[in-house]
């Protein structure tokens, strides 16, 4: 997780005007300060991303992308080691295109490498590929391409893929079995916007579509649903060892809202006993059955998110034979 600056400062270049507000190296200097000194980093909140409107209009004269060099006078390298140094990682935009949607210097197909180089050469950690002026078939050559070019670098450069927000994210124009081959996250929706009908068409897509994207993440390869504004709605997502994530999601603005309901309802197996962990407040609920019920508190415009595991029942164990004559037991 981390932070972007998009939804927020876009692309505001007025320094003069605006110096607190504008995408320079000042604005991703600080957040990185807040991130390593407000406990962010200590809850997962590693990378600092830099959106679109960073570069100078043109590339120089060996054809190199180069960051504005008034807005970010030490450069991208000295940004990225800062940001290290916080323990953090940094990010960065692209676009597979002539031009970013911001209307700067684009990666086109014959740039892919080079700017791969460029990027793993100031020490970044993340790319954000966006799609602005380009066709389906550069993107169909370009995305994949990026993604040789950036393992070619030896740098471990985290890949997030916006192509399939660009053919409509569902298939059959969407491959979501290359996609988890070469991208590490993807856009499939439109960016999210400061207003709760942005937030519930967002939410409102991905659940009217889980049956298909769902089962296209996984470890190392995810959907990317854009920033969180953290409304009620329930989502299950198995994990490993039987254990399960489900968060609680209110819509209402208003005031609290007081949810019942059991793990029989959410479609848990029958006659399972369970481990509960509060995310985000560590409380603990031992011993919950899939048939009791039981209430969520969910703030207004806020989230409650559980891990569950099964605990061990007495049925569960059978004894197997060691290696030495022993028997000992095993957990099935």
């Amino acid at each position: 997780m981390g932070w972007l600056a998009w939804e927020r400062f876009r692309c505001n270049i007025d320094c003069e005007a605006d110096p607190q507000n504008c995408i320079s190296e000042k604005l991703f200097f600080d957040m990185a300060d807040r991130l390593a000194e407000d406990g962010w980093r200590e809850l997962g909140y590693k990378y600092i991303n830099i959106d679109d409107c960073w570069s100078a209009k043109q590339r120089d004269g060996a054809g190199q992308l180069v960051p504005d060099p008034k807005r970010f006078p030490r450069g991208i390298k000295a940004l990225a080691d800062y940001v290290h140094s916080r323990g953090l990682k940094l990010g960065i935009y692209g676009d597979l295109g002539t031009l970013t949607c911001g209307g700067y210097p684009g990666t086109t197909v014959d740039c892919v490498e080079q700017d791969a180089q460029t990027f793993a050469q100031w020490g970044v950690d993340m790319l954000k590929l966006d799609g602005c002026y380009s066709s389906e078939e550069e993107q169909a050559e370009g995305y994949p391409k990026m993604a040789k070019a950036l393992n070619a670098t030896g740098r471990p450069i985290v890949y997030s893929c916006s192509w399939p927000a660009y053919q409509g994210g569902l298939p059959p124009k969407v491959n979501y079995t290359l996609l988890a081959e070469i991208c590490n996250l993807w856009r499939n929706y439109g960016d999210i916007e400061d207003s709760w009908d942005s937030v519930l068409s967002i939410v409102d897509w991905f659940s009217a579509h889980q049956d298909v994207l769902q089962p296209a993440a996984g470890p190392g390869h995810w959907n990317d649903p854009d920033m969180e504004k953290f409304h009620v709605e329930v989502f299950l997502r198995p994990l490993s060892q039987a254990a399960s994530a489900l968060i609680f999601f209110s819509r209402r603005t208003d005031m609290p809202f007081r949810y019942t309901t059991s793990l029989a309802k959410l479609n848990f197996p029958d006659n399972t006993v369970y481990e509960v962990q509060d995310v985000y407040s560590g409380k603990i609920i031992s011993g919950l059955k899939t048939g009791d019920n039981f209430t969520v508190v969910i703030n207004p415009s806020g989230v409650v998110m559980w891990y569950l595991y099964p605990m061990v029942q007495p049925w569960c164990l059978v004894r197997q034979q060691g290696p030495g004559g022993g028997v000992h037991p095993l957990i099935l």
